[in-house]
């Protein structure tokens, strides 16, 4: 069975080839602010934000296609419980570098799993992340190397483009890390079919 990944993410469809997965790739186009600042409103925390997100592509996904596993699937960083949005601007890029420069935060990655309309599994897993203390320099530096829709698109670093040099320490499954707890989507997929 082809897995549809709600997605237009390069990355997740990267993780999917390098496992063999057999998918299909068809956007959710979710409007990812507008449904974070009403969850926010709500008081909800990044955690169920990003499970909440996962949940709304695949489902909007599922119902248009009976039958299929649909695969959806978000990524938010927590800072002292806070969410770190993607930029909107360059500038904004650097300010973000800067208020996680020096220390610890969570990246926290979702996944769900619908069909027909419904939600039949879901999973989350949190990394933990220690950025480096770097100097302004260093952060503009680094910044330079990241194409403006890139980061706009995919947020502040790309563990899989160099993002790893700005980190002490990480500690957490890469795939996740990059957007993709795979190992776990593979498990659950074995099970259904």
């Amino acid at each position: 069975m082809k897995l549809i990944l709600a997605s237009k993410s390069g990355v997740r469809a990267e993780i999917l080839k390098k496992y063999n997965i057999d998918y299909m790739a068809v956007p959710s186009n979710v409007d990812e602010d507008l449904v974070k600042d009403s969850l926010l409103a709500a008081g909800a925390n990044p955690l169920s934000i990003s499970k909440n997100l996962a949940e709304l592509k695949s489902i909007k996904i599922s119902s248009k296609y009976p039958n299929q596993l649909v695969l959806g699937a978000d990524s938010v960083i927590s800072l002292n419980n806070e969410l770190i949005n993607k930029p909107k601007s360059r500038e904004e890029g650097l300010k973000i570098l800067k208020k996680l420069n020096g220390s610890t935060h969570y990246l926290i990655t979702s996944v769900c799993i619908s069909k027909n309309g419904s939600m039949v599994w879901n999973f989350t897993d949190k990394s933990e992340l220690k950025m480096k203390n770097l100097s302004n320099k260093q952060l503009i530096v680094y910044l330079t190397k990241i194409k403006t829709e890139i980061l706009l698109a995919y947020g502040v670093y790309q563990i899989e483009a160099g993002g790893l040099e700005l980190f002490d320490t990480v500690n957490g499954d890469i795939d996740s890390i990059m957007g993709l707890p795979i190992k776990q989507v593979i498990d659950y997929i074995k099970l259904a079919s």
